[in-house]
């Protein structure tokens, strides 16, 4: 195989691919994996030509802050961009696997980082080493980070798809924190939900700044921690980051015993395994520390290095290009600014609407309801006044036969009378058979004034029966006559919306204008002024969610670290107050 690299086209090919599918599951892992074949290292790759290749196949611009890590027996190490990459001491066996880690971290998340991917992989780092209790985090801020977390993955917090026990399956809280307390899943992922409900409003890459901006302030964040001997023979733990050196006792990770921050450092050098600091303050004495190996020792000053260098460039003009790539990214969020307020309001426009529909395929039901219910009063009224009819014809048909009864009875009365001459005992017969007669007589007259009275109900009843009737068709004819809503879906032409509810795309059509820009940019200048109150509400709200789970917290199940961290929450030690304590000597040590 050549070593021109204009002939291995088909080698670079093969590599991009590869991270091509290997960058798909950044969602899930910090750690991307390159699985190097023997012949790739026959172009004689630098460690910059391999690093730029991954820099570039994810879009990243930020690469001071990235590094390839690698294994070599009991420590790790970090790939040299200018040297070949196999005349270093990386492994020989195939495959060579390499860790696209962060290998410095910035004081600043939110001032630091530009760039989105950059903000993710730093997220997905930090999160990774909470979860696996590389960095001590107390209960409070385990709960608060993991609400961020789940943010970040599931966006705004809706209880109708977020329904409980949707959180079940994922890893939020290190298992140090969930032993410490006497709660169960359920009652976790209640108080994690509580706050990720807050979080309402807010993007993905809001969510992870949120997430940076608390872990930035763990006292074990961006620390890489070393085991030392002083002269003495004492061991001892150096700790390096982006402010500074620090020395520790090995049970206490938490709170340094001495501190040298990067701008009272002079010099800082080694010779085999021993490793020397030199304060800017000459009358300071020097500190020197044995390290257990030589590669350690190089491995300190690689970092010491860096670390220094990020510290005096944050502290200058920044460079053109990184100018370039902030004024980049505020012109980015700026548009995503903008585009999340248009769909804000079309999702408001979108919600009206369906809101109006709802209420209009209400309405219809309702108008719909009331027919039927006309329409079967209006069956009724009309079996109703069929049958008061019949009844009524019935009873004029009674009526007429009563009268003819009492007719016959006033007929034969008379021949009674007329047949009374014949004696005054058939008189007497007579009379009393005509009293009877009349008795009868009168029953039938009652009885017939009784049947016209009950004939004339009956018709008054009728009456009233085709009267309500007559009301029921009319009230049927005005509900018939009113105008028909007819509700459409988005999908539906104009011509089937109803008069009252058009919804034209004139509604959904918005101008900005430069004013608009305006405007954002003076919010984004509000919301710097109004950090220091959003970091006094996250205060509160972490000493909230501490007063709530203290109660059920198991004491026995304390770690060292846990009670350390008590410890300076009670003198009020924070990670940022410890560098007022810089060595003025290194008696002690």
């Amino acid at each position: 195989m050549q070593n021109n690299l204009s002939t291995n086209s088909g080698i670079l090919a093969f590599v991009f691919s590869l991270l091509r599918k290997m960058c798909k599951t950044f969602n899930s892992t910090i750690e991307i994996l390159f699985y190097s074949l023997f012949y790739l290292f026959q172009v004689k790759w630098k460690g910059k030509d391999l690093f730029d290749l991954v820099c570039r196949t994810l879009g990243l611009r930020e690469t001071w802050f990235f590094g390839l890590q690698y294994n070599i027996k009991d420590t790790v190490a970090w790939l040299k961009l200018e040297k070949r990459v196999l005349d270093q001491e990386v492994p020989k066996e195939e495959p060579i696997t390499f860790h696209f880690l962060a290998k410095f971290y910035p004081e600043n998340a939110e001032e630091e980082l530009v760039q989105d991917i950059t903000q993710h992989l730093f997220f997905l780092q930090v999160k990774k080493k909470i979860l696996e209790e590389e960095i001590h985090c107390p209960p409070e801020a385990s709960v608060l980070l993991a609400s961020y977390a789940v943010h970040a993955k599931y966006g705004d917090y809706d209880p109708n798809i977020h329904k409980p026990g949707f959180l079940a399956e994922e890893e939020l809280l290190p298992k140090r924190v969930i032993n410490l307390y006497q709660m169960t899943a359920e009652m976790w992922e209640e108080r994690i939900t509580a706050c990720y409900a807050e979080h309402r409003g807010r993007t993905r890459d809001e969510a992870e700044m949120e997430y940076l901006k608390i872990a930035q302030d763990l006292d074990m964040y961006g620390v890489n921690y070393f085991l030392i001997r002083n002269k003495k023979g004492t061991d001892l733990l150096l700790g390096v980051d982006a402010l500074g050196l620090h020395i520790y006792e090995p049970e206490n990770r938490l709170t340094p015993k001495c501190s040298f921050p990067w701008n009272e450092i002079r010099n800082i050098s080694y010779s085999d395994k021993e490793f020397t600091i030199k304060p800017l303050d000459k009358k300071t004495n020097v500190f020197k520390f044995n390290s257990s190996r030589l590669r350690v020792n190089k491995l300190i000053l690689q970092l010491c290095i860096g670390n220094h260098d990020l510290f005096m460039r944050r502290r200058r003009v920044d460079s053109l290009e990184v100018q370039q790539m902030k004024a980049q990214a505020r012109e980015e969020r700026a548009r995503k600014q903008v585009e999340r307020q248009r769909l804000q309001r079309e999702k408001q426009l979108r919600e009206e609407a369906e809101r109006a529909r709802d209420e209009l395929e209400r309405r219809l039901i309702q108008l719909q309801d009331e027919a039927h219910m006309a329409n079967e009063a209006l069956l009724r009224s009309e079996q109703t006044a069929d049958l008061l009819a019949e009844k009524a014809q019935i009873a004029e048909e009674e009526a007429k036969l009563l009268a003819q009864k009492a007719a016959e009875a006033e007929t034969e009365m008379q021949r009674i009378k007329v047949s009374a001459i014949r004696g005054q005992e058939e008189r007497r017969l007579m009379e009393q058979k005509m009293l009877e007669a009349e008795m009868l007589a009168l029953k039938m007259a009652e009885e017939s004034e009784r049947r016209a009275q009950e004939a004339e109900q009956l018709k008054q009843d009728l009456q009233e029966a085709r009267e309500s009737e007559r009301r029921a068709k009319h009230k049927l004819l005005e509900i018939t006559s009113k105008a028909v809503y007819v509700v459409t879906s988005p999908g539906l032409p104009p011509d089937n919306m109803p008069p009252d509810v058009s919804f034209s795309r004139e509604n959904l059509s918005f101008d900005f204008k430069d004013t608009d820009m305006k405007r954002l940019s003076m919010e984004i200048e509000k919301e710097k002024v109004e950090y220091m109150e959003k970091s006094k509400h996250l205060q509160e709200q972490l000493n909230e969610l501490k007063t709530e789970i203290e109660s059920l917290k198991l004491k026995e199940r304390e770690t060292p670290l846990d009670i350390i961290h008590n410890q300076n929450t009670e003198q009020g030690t924070s990670k940022h107050s410890n560098f007022k304590k810089v060595a003025t000597n290194s008696a002690p040590w």
